[in-house]
This record gives C-alpha cells, sequence and structure tokens, in this order.
C-alpha cells in the first residue's frame, strides 16, 4: 500500500493547532481537535449586478469591485454606452464619442484607455481616454486599423495586439503590436501567431496573449490556445490552454491569470475555466453561471469580474464575479 509519505515525499505531521501558512494540498492531524486536516484552494464565480445595457463585443477596465465597461453591440446597434461598477451596481456615466464593437480596452475605472474596433465592416484607429468623468478623442491612433483586438497596460503605458485589419471575406488576420506611450502609438515586435477574438491580461512591459482564432473566416472555427508571454521587447510562445477557444473572457497579471469561456471549436460555447501560472494553464471545475463569448473583463487571479457577451442564445448583460478563496481549511476525517 502506498503511503501519503510516497506520495507527498513527506510525512503528515501531528501538531496541536492549525499552521498559519499551509501550503496548497497540506495534511495534518491536529491532535487538539482530533482531526485530519486539509488545505486548498477554492475558486468560484458568483452573480453580481447586471449591465444596464446587455451587449456583446464591449471592452472591460479596472477591478472587481470599481470596474468599467464601454462600447459593443447592442442590437440592432453598436454602442457607445459607458458604465461604472461599485463591486454591486452599474451606474451609466458619459459615453464614448465613437459607438463601437470589438476594440481594445485597458486601464482603470478613472483612468481607461479605448482603442481600435469595428463599425460597419472597418477596423479603426480611433483612440480615446477616460478619465473617470469623460472620453477625449486622441489626435493619434493606431497605426493601423483593428478590430477583434486586445490589450494590455494603463491609460499611459498600453500595448495594442493582434486582430483583424479588412472585415473583408476572408479577414485579414495581423500580429501587429504597437505601444502606448500616453501620446502616441509606436510599432514594436509581432507576435509570433497573428490572430484575432484574442485574449490578454497584464502590463504594458509584462504581458500574455492567449487563444484566438488563427484562421480567416472561411475558417470560422478555428479556435486556438496559442499563449505568447512579452518582455516588453519581444513574444514568446508559452505553454497553450487546455481548451481551444476564441471571444474568450480573461483577467489578471503576466504570472498569475484566469482564461473562462469563449467559442470553443467545433462545438457551442465552452464552460471550461483554466488557471495560468506564469508557466502553464490548470483546469479548475469552477466556470460560468452564463457562459459566454465575446464579454468583457477586469480584475486579477484572486479577485476578478467577467460582465455582457452573448451567451449562445442572446446578447447577455449578466456580470459573474470570480474569487479565489486561498485560506481555506477542510477536515478530512
Amino acid at each position: 500500500m502506498t503511503t501519503f509519505k510516497e506520495i507527498r515525499g513527506t510525512a503528515i505531521q501531528v501538531v496541536s493547532s492549525d499552521p498559519s501558512n499551509p501550503e496548497e494540498g497540506q495534511i495534518w492531524y491536529n491532535s487538539s481537535s482530533g482531526t485530519l486536516k486539509g488545505y486548498k484552494t477554492v475558486n468560484a464565480f458568483s452573480s453580481g449586478g447586471n449591465l444596464n445595457t446587455a451587449r456583446q463585443g464591449l471592452s472591460g477596465a479596472g477591478t472587481q469591485t470599481a470596474s468599467l465597461a464601454f462600447s459593443g453591440i447592442t442590437p440592432p446597434g453598436q454602442s457607445s454606452s459607458t458604465e461604472a461598477y461599485n463591486g454591486s451596481t452599474w451606474t451609466a456615466v458619459n459615453s464614448m464619442n465613437t459607438a463601437r464593437s470589438y476594440m481594445g480596452g485597458c486601464g482603470t475605472q478613472t483612468a481607461a484607455l479605448g482603442f481600435g474596433g469595428n463599425i460597419s465592416g472597418t477596423a479603426l484607429t480611433t483612440t480615446e481616454s477616460w478619465n473617470g468623468t469623460s472620453w477625449t478623442s486622441s489626435p493619434t491612433g493606431l497605426n493601423t486599423g483593428k478590430s477583434y483586438t486586445t490589450g494590455s497596460g494603463l491609460q499611459t503605458a498600453a500595448l495594442s495586439f493582434g486582430g483583424i485589419t479588412s472585415n473583408t471575406n476572408p479577414f485579414t488576420l495581423t500580429a501587429a503590436t504597437d505601444s502606448w506611450n500616453g501620446s502616441a502609438w509606436t510599432s514594436v515586435n509581432s507576435l509570433n501567431t497573428a490572430r484575432w477574438g484574442l485574449e490578454s491580461f497584464g502590463i504594458q512591459t509584462a504581458s500574455i496573449a492567449t487563444t484566438g482564432n488563427a484562421g480567416p473566416n472561411t475558417v470560422p472555427n478555428f479556435s486556438s490556445g496559442f499563449t505568447e508571454s512579452w518582455n516588453g521587447t519581444s513574444w514568446t510562445a508559452v505553454n497553450p490552454t487546455n481548451t481551444a477557444r476564441n471571444g474568450a473572457n480573461a483577467f489578471g497579471t503576466q504570472t498569475a491569470g484566469v482564461v473562462t469561456s469563449g467559442n470553443s471549436a467545433p462545438g457551442p460555447i465552452t464552460a471550461a475555466t483554466e488557471l495560468w501560472n506564469g508557466t502553464s494553464w490548470s483546469n479548475t471545475p469552477a466556470s460560468l453561471t452564463t457562459p459566454r463569448s465575446i464579454g468583457a473583463t477586469a480584475g486579477t487571479q484572486t479577485a476578478g469580474i467577467v460582465f455582457g457577451g452573448y451567451d449562445g442564445t442572446a446578447v447577455t448583460g449578466s456580470t459573474e464575479e470570480w474569487n479565489s478563496i486561498a485560506t481555506q481549511t477542510i477536515t478530512v476525517s
């Protein structure tokens, strides 16, 4: 019979009180209570307040308790609507100057950046900055118009990468990466794999680009798990996600991220959720109550938020909050 020590490489400790800083998977015997205990991280989504305007292809910025939602498609047309979240309720605030969808976004609730996007099949270069009250159009836009693009960083230090430059059949994919210094975009080294409908998280000098559709619209289900890491100078291909998808929802940092839901290939919208530890992806049983694609996100691996999107039947305004409880001790016996 295999013992715990042979599996784990350590014996079960006998202690009079629970350890103050246990490791994931650690097991101990509490002699005071006469119980065998273990430690694990618990991840879960829970319902938040709905957006006032349900939409898909929108963008987001901020944190779980201070988020910003902007742009998107609210059938039958595109939206310039902006809403702010306080941890429980969304409030409509001043709209963007240019209504559009499938644009990149990043920053905080009081200092956000929106760039690129799509209007009636035209990929935009348009860039706007949010100061907590209103949007201002920048006189300088992206070097190349991009829709179905993504980005990361802050209002004064951001990246834009991937997307499509033409909606004609077939799509023209781009791997182009642009860097924003607060006033202008500069072309920098491109992604290794051009794709659209990809997701991202991180900052200008340390970002992750993951998943996306690496084929033209003649191959609509060519979803991928491609993941690349940006070091401030160039992109490096790293371990892919376990489930290929596009139009996914992701948030976090370069070394600690989450990707959830999105369009699988082939097949319907997936409920799969994965965690990124800076090296590889691992599956977690936690999943969105409303699986969706092309929604928006904000936050970190321990406290994130997903809002809006398309649930496979209709555009949704639902919001779900992600929490990772890293201090739960369970009694084994």
